[in-house]
């Protein structure tokens, strides 16, 4: 029963897991933990519901999971100082910039509350109904969250400003 779901859903989920993340390596941890989580808890899946809401909810939950553990690691907060860790990030020579690289970044800048609402809406073209279901918020919320986003990015592009949080 499973391989059919990851038959019909595996691609786009995979997407998903390419979006959120920052690279190859992790989005493959992510799309491999979401099917786990996902065998793991289908006997709690209500069959009168959609299944691809359900999936990207499990998908972002491991996801923020995965965005806290590397939060509290040791590795990413054993510099001695916030600069210290600048430094060492700016040393790392920056990826080649590609069509909408300046949009990408501005993205990835957003809260992610509003990250993740703009990645689910544009990038894995869901409706606002869609949306609303795997992130389990009222379509108004999502609506709201959209519109707040595009004008936090157009402010950031427009004017080069720092996203507020």
């Amino acid at each position: 029963m499973i391989d059919n779901y990851i038959r019909q859903y595996g691609k786009r989920l995979y997407g998903l897991c390419m979006t959120l993340c920052a690279n190859s390596s992790e989005a493959e941890d992510l799309y491999q933990d979401t099917w786990v989580k996902v065998f793991e808890n289908i006997s709690k899946f209500d069959r009168s519901r959609e299944f691809e809401p359900w999936l990207t909810q499990i998908c972002v939950n491991a996801y923020r999971n995965m965005l806290r553990r590397i939060n509290r690691s040791p590795v990413w907060n054993g510099f001695s100082s916030t600069e210290e860790k600048d430094t060492l990030i700016n040393s790392i020579p920056a990826p080649k910039k590609k069509d909408y690289g300046e949009l990408h970044e501005a993205i990835k800048k957003l809260p992610d509350k509003h990250r993740i609402t703009i990645i689910l809406f544009y990038f894995m073209d869901m409706d606002i109904a869609t949306t609303a279901k795997a992130l389990r918020i009222p379509a108004g919320t999502v609506k709201s969250r959209l519109s707040k986003s595009r004008t936090l990015l157009k402010e950031a592009l427009t004017n080069g400003a720092d996203i507020p949080f």
